[in-house]
């Protein structure tokens, strides 16, 4: 338990200069969506899984969650060749990921819970060019990433504006300014990202939503058994002064 409490307060500078250093925009989660969870599924297989893996989910899993066909789930979402009962794997081998990129890109089953929807949302839509980078581009949130902007097309190319700052400071970024559209508006851009985390936070606990359903019914009941608890206390104490 002590070695559990240090880590927490080893971790707690962290997530907050995290929070200080750059700020995030609200990404709009609700899993009960399930319209644009299929959105987000159909978006993160066709620009994600080349790279990424999801193998903690099951196609299955998604058809039983989202309530549709296997058929539809094989059709509209899943890669072609690949069964109802697979995992989310990606096409792309270690060898060749770390001959391309330098490092084997990671599985992204857990990634909005290890980094949240905000950082994830916020992330996706702050890659800006940069032509001093191996792959042209930079990012607002994770600085010299290491990972091209997948979604450039849709979203088109960014440029930063840059804040008035003294001579010889560090340049900081004020905003991102579109410099070549995409083939969606700013808001379709916005949508298609919004729905895309929403399914990364889906992968990560697809049983979120019954948890919390069923979350109500274990604190009533707690509930309940500590009136009973205090009741049966005074009735075993009564009697001693």
């Amino acid at each position: 338990m002590k070695k559990f409490i240090i880590l927490l307060l080893l971790l707690l500078p962290l997530s907050v200069f995290a929070s200080e250093s750059v700020h995030l925009q609200d990404a709009d989660i609700d899993l009960s969506d399930n319209a644009s969870l299929e959105r987000g599924a159909k978006t993160f297989v066709t620009y994600c899984l080349g790279c990424h893996s999801a193998k903690h989910i099951r196609y299955k899993r998604i058809a039983i969650d989202l309530k549709i066909s296997d058929e539809e789930v094989l059709k509209e979402i899943a890669p072609v060749g690949a069964a109802i009962y697979d995992q989310m794997h990606s096409a792309m081998n270690g060898h060749d990921a770390n001959k391309w990129f330098g490092t084997e890109p990671p599985d992204l089953s857990l990634i909005a819970r290890s980094r949240g929807a905000d950082w994830l949302y916020s992330y996706l839509k702050g890659f800006y060019v940069d032509k001093s980078k191996p792959l042209g581009v930079n990012n607002v949130v994770f600085e010299d990433v290491g990972m091209p902007n997948m979604l450039w097309q849709l979203q088109g190319l960014q440029t930063p504006v840059y804040k008035n700052t003294a001579e010889g400071e560090a340049k900081v970024i004020e905003k991102l300014e579109i410099e070549q559209p995409g083939t969606m508006s700013p808001e379709e851009f916005d949508k298609t990202v919004n729905d895309l985390v929403n399914f990364l936070v889906y992968v990560g606990e697809p049983v979120q939503l019954e948890r919390e359903r069923l979350g109500k019914y274990v604190l009533f009941f707690l509930a309940m058994f500590l009136v009973i608890a205090y009741l049966l206390k005074k009735e075993y104490w009564k009697d001693i002064h």
